[in-house]
């Protein structure tokens, strides 16, 4: 399986790549902007077959650059839009400027990217006869709102929107999409908000998610996940959030 894992240079992105690596699969390594972080995860993942492919995910022409790279030795059976942004932008604490300018970023790479992304990946697994899957990374925000992060939380209810609508428009060519949705995880981003009581109090586990966890879920939907499952949003929040 040759896979295009976004956002792949640290975080909850580097233990995806880890996690299918360790299953076999080629990963192609999407990252923006930390080449030096992209390439230690490259080194560090198993097997072989493994490329860097760097792009802004809202510039939709470097989209297509990035679509095209990555598959230009072997086709992608797989994609997994985790590339995201949250950027602070309290409405009635952000002047205008830094209101529009956080929702054209955040949407730019967290929705409009996935988007182009997918419609790409939708066309040529569909071609060559389906079997393919895409599996995108929401959060809880986009159930619970995010007061802080408007445009993050919007941006995540409308990749689970997009996920759902190209399930329902792939399926009958045999390709799946999935969701995996968490609540915090413990990236080296977030390092000192997870030590914060607060937080910790609203975490029936006594501690938040971590990378691995929701690299086994993604895992999950890449390998095992049966087709009747797609279009499903799958909760990694730890009960943090829970919904019906």
């Amino acid at each position: 399986m040759h896979v295009l894992v976004t956002g792949a240079s640290g975080g909850i992105g580097a233990a995806i790549a880890a996690a299918l690596a360790a299953r076999g699969a080629s990963i192609a390594l999407h990252y923006r902007g930390n080449r030096a972080a992209a390439e230690a995860v490259q080194r560090a993942l198993e097997g072989d077959g493994h490329s860097l492919i760097q792009g802004d995910l809202a510039d939709a022409a470097a989209v297509e650059r990035i679509w095209a790279a990555a598959s230009t030795q072997r086709p992608i059976d797989a994609l997994v839009n985790n590339a995201g942004i949250f950027p602070n932008h309290p409405p009635l604490a952000t002047d205008y400027a830094a209101w529009t300018a956080a929702w054209q970023r955040t949407l730019g790479i967290n929705l409009f990217g996935a988007a182009h992304l997918s419609y790409l990946a939708a066309r040529a697994m569909a071609q060559r006869g389906g079997g393919g899957r895409i599996v995108s990374v929401s959060s809880r925000g986009a159930f619970r709102g995010e007061p802080a992060a408007p445009a993050y939380a919007a941006s995540k209810a409308g990749l689970n929107a997009l996920s759902q609508s190209m399930a329902k428009a792939l399926a009958p060519k045999g390709v799946y999409v999935f969701v995996v949705a968490p609540g915090w995880v413990s990236t080296e981003r977030v390092a000192t908000a997870i030590r914060d009581p607060a937080v910790l109090a609203d975490q029936p586990l006594g501690r938040v998610a971590t990378p691995a966890e929701v690299a086994q879920v993604v895992a999950f939907c890449l390998f095992e996940a049966p087709p009747a499952m797609t279009g499903a949003i799958l909760d990694v929040n730890g009960a943090s959030y829970l919904r019906s």
